[in-house]
């Protein structure tokens, strides 16, 4: 049996899209590993596995609030929270699929229902929900540097650093040592940014379970969030929404926070490609990892 799947990407973040609305394949982590493995495999940073709520036992529970859930995995096979520029390609999925339409829908992930605005002009808006500030001092360290990072969640752990230069930030293959150990212990995504000029900044990041990646949207809106808050900004002491610009190596995003802590993320999401997956060689590349 041939599998259908789809490439698609946001701001160059990539992934594998699989529609299985009924929950029938099953996605081990071998299996998603495989099909991101960018050499032997489709390549991607991730797997968009596209089921009905009501399918899936993570997502039953959402399934009156948003008819399709984003079980969504990691280029090792590992399961993420969430993954802002994954819900933008999930959404254009569902309209190149004509599950939707332009206008608003509802994702439900991991991280909770999300809400989603399909522009006519492309560009797809994910309300991200609101970030979570964890009290304590967080550093994070590449070769001989250290510097102090912003602990934000955003459903997911990020530790976020601003420095001199993008390059300190180094090559990013494997996971920047932080500390203390005890502030994320599953681990972090890190985000190294610099300023660029006036609510503009710019973003290199290791994603925790994929190495670097060309963008992160939860990583744009938590280094966003970092920025406003070391800028003096706060929309909730200000009564006023807050728009950075956030250049990733894969292009843009532009992050804006709301007085009640909400926070939205626009940018574009493409489709690149469909086709299937051959069975015998889905197979044999299983075969390979045992």
């Amino acid at each position: 049996m041939s599998i259908p799947f789809l490439k698609g990407h946001g701001t160059e973040n990539d992934f594998v899209i699989v529609p299985d609305p009924d929950n029938a394949l099953d996605l081990t982590p071998a299996t998603v590993a495989a099909l991101c493995d960018r050499r032997a495999g489709i390549g991607a940073d991730g797997v968009l596995h596209v089921v009905r709520s009501a399918a899936h036992p993570e997502a039953k529970g959402m399934a009156a609030d948003a008819e399709w859930f984003m079980d969504y995995r990691n280029g090792d096979g590992s399961i993420a929270e969430m993954c802002g520029n994954g819900v933008r390609v999930f959404a254009r999925y569902l309209q190149h699929a004509g599950h939707v339409t332009e206008g608003d829908l509802a994702v439900a992930t991991r991280g909770g229902v999300k809400k989603v605005h399909i522009a006519k002009d492309g560009d797809v808006t994910v309300g991200m929900g609101s970030a979570r500030l964890p009290e304590g001092d967080v550093t994070v360290s590449v070769g001989d540097r250290t510097w102090p990072a912003r602990n934000v969640n955003m459903g997911n752990p990020h530790a976020v650093a601003f420095v001199e230069d993008l390059a300190h930030a180094g090559d990013l293959y494997t996971p920047p040592p932080f500390s203390p150990p005890s502030a994320y212990p599953e681990g972090v995504n890190v985000e190294f940014v610099v300023d660029r000029g006036p609510r503009h900044v710019a973003m290199r990041v290791h994603e925790r379970g994929s190495g670097e990646t060309r963008s992160c949207g939860t990583g744009a809106c938590a280094v966003a969030v970092a920025a406003i808050r070391r800028d003096g900004a706060d929309p909730a002491a200000t009564g006023t929404p807050v728009t950075y610009t956030v250049d990733v190596p894969g292009g843009r995003l532009v992050i804006t926070e709301r007085p009640d802590g909400e926070i939205e993320m626009t940018g574009p999401a493409v489709i690149v490609a469909e086709g299937e997956i051959d069975a015998e060689w889905l197979e044999n590349a299983l075969h390979r990892a045992d």
